[in-house]
């Protein structure tokens, strides 16, 4: 027999000869677990109230009042699946959004932050279970002062320990760390809408762009057709050579106002990118302006912001946690009771190493109080305590700040409507004043200043609409994102699945 065999055939016997010993302790350290589950010290947690008024102050469109749900026009199986985009019927905003799933960057770190408190939730639950851990040594030793020939000790020791959960700490623990999880699923799905949502908005801030250079590029050439005509006036000798100039003047400003444009838009495109997670130089956006006004938008009773939003949903689990965490605190003031054996073969020659009397084992229960800490305890618990008390207060400036954001996106709406109302109605009085105007110049009535002053008129009403129209696709969008984006609290993961790694 080899030196190796000898070696492989010495663990094999040893672990037999501790094997009645360790087959002891774990039923002990079962049947204590089983014992642990009947006691949880400190409070159950009830979802504390938050301020919820009966209706909104501001009233839905008239649109928007007819629905109990989305229009029957509209995609509305988008809002269970959570595309609420879709209702823009644009296609190239929808293939952008699409992107934010999967390659924007922050949402990617934050679903990684979540498999990192899933994680948590396993290391915690651990706790549950014994440790067995084994040490095995060969020391050799000597010393000068005895005299003695050197000595060799084999020893392969077997430790069990278990920590009975009999005042429910290790499960409190466990379940804070899930809620922990909770808290963080929650908060990814508040990060992809938030990205969700900006990139909507600053897709349709440069669709607004686009408007309003669309806009100054038929003012340019309308401008064109202007100087043509005071120059063909001023060739007759019916024009002076002051209404050529201020011809002039007007379109070479025109044309420096259509070319600043390029600024905002070049920004609003690369931050769109960015949003969907590519580089600047790989994504370009085709030209065309906003050719709908904002569709209706289902709010619902104030009631149910409470389970969509997924940002108050964090604030709530938040609490849970913090609820846990006090229970944990009161635990703590009494004794905890640990349950440790070891067993082992040890021996001074390798030979009898593998013997059955070189055979070890020791087993005992051990409880632990303390008895004077200064008040450390006292002060822990009054700091969980405060700590809960902050999360109750979140929670409700959460629920509260949801209520004013969707308050001020249902005035923006409802007074933006009526501001573009008001605004056509003033481009149509401009244009018709600036067609009087033209026909009294050409008529030689007037001089060619009272023409430029209606067509700059006409011109800041003209861009005030685009502006007022852009304005009401952002509210719309914020709206949307204000009332959850189609999220609800029943696709939070329970306690459970993240306790599974689900």
């Amino acid at each position: 027999m080899n030196h190796r065999t000898a070696i492989v055939l010495g663990v094999q016997k040893a672990a037999r000869c501790m094997l009645p010993t360790v087959v002891w302790l774990l039923p002990t350290a079962f049947c204590l677990l089983l014992f642990s589950s009947a006691c949880m010290i400190g409070p159950k947690y009830q979802r504390p109230t938050a301020p919820v008024p009966p209706a909104y102050k501001e009233p839905p469109t008239d649109n928007s009042q007819e629905m109990k749900g989305w229009k029957q026009a509209q995609p509305s199986d988008a809002l269970a699946r959570g595309k609420w985009w879709e209702i823009y019927s644009d296609p190239e905003l929808n293939a952008l959004e699409e992107q934010v799933s999967i390659s924007n960057q922050n949402l990617l770190a934050a679903e990684a932050q979540f498999r990192e408190a899933k994680f948590a939730v396993r290391i915690a639950r651990s706790n549950l279970y014994p440790t067995v851990s084994a040490a095995p040594s060969i020391v050799n030793s000597y010393s000068v002062l005895t005299g003695l020939p050197s000595s060799t000790t084999y020893d392969v020791p077997v430790d069990v320990s278990y920590q009975a959960d009999i005042w429910g700490s290790i499960r409190r623990s466990i379940r804070a760390s899930a809620e922990a999880a909770q808290v963080s699923a929650a908060q990814l799905e508040n990060a992809r809408l938030s990205y969700q949502a900006e990139l909507a908005q600053d897709y349709f801030e440069l669709r607004g762009t686009d408007g309003e250079k669309e806009l100054l590029d038929t003012t340019v050439k309308s401008y064109q057709d202007y100087l043509k005509l005071t120059q063909d006036r001023f060739n007759s000798g019916v024009a002076s050579g002051s209404d050529v100039a201020q011809a002039q003047t007007q379109l070479e400003t025109a044309r420096a106002q259509l070319i600043d444009y390029d600024v905002a838009r070049a920004q609003y495109e690369h931050a769109i990118a960015v949003l969907a997670g590519k580089p600047p130089a790989e994504l370009s956006i085709s030209y065309h302006s906003i050719k709908i006004t904002p569709p209706p938008v289902p709010v619902g009773l104030p009631s149910t912001l409470l389970e969509r939003r997924p940002d108050i949903a964090a604030a709530e689990r938040q609490m849970a946690q913090a609820n846990e965490q006090i229970g944990i605190a009161k635990a703590a003031y009494y004794p905890t009771l640990t349950i440790s054996g070891a067993a082992g073969v040890e021996s001074s020659r390798f030979l009898r190493w593998i013997s059955w009397p070189s055979r070890f084992w020791s087993v005992g229960p051990q409880l632990a109080e303390t008895l004077y800490d200064a008040g450390r305890r006292r002060a822990a618990l009054g700091q969980t305590l405060a700590a809960y008390d902050a999360t109750v207060a979140n929670y409700r400036q959460t629920v509260l700040t949801g209520f004013q954001q969707v308050e001020d996106n249902l005035a923006a709406l409802r007074v933006l409507e009526k501001e573009a109302q008001a605004e056509d109605n003033a481009v149509k009085a401009a244009q018709n004043s600036l067609d009087i105007s033209t026909y009294q110049y050409k008529a030689g009535t007037v001089n060619y200043l009272t023409v430029i002053t209606e067509q700059a008129i006409l011109l800041q009403d003209q861009v005030q609409a685009r502006s007022i129209l852009t304005r009401r696709m952002s509210a719309s969008v914020v709206l949307i994102e204000a009332l959850g984006g189609g999220w609800d609290v029943s696709k939070l993961p329970t306690v459970q699945e993240v306790s599974q790694g689900k």
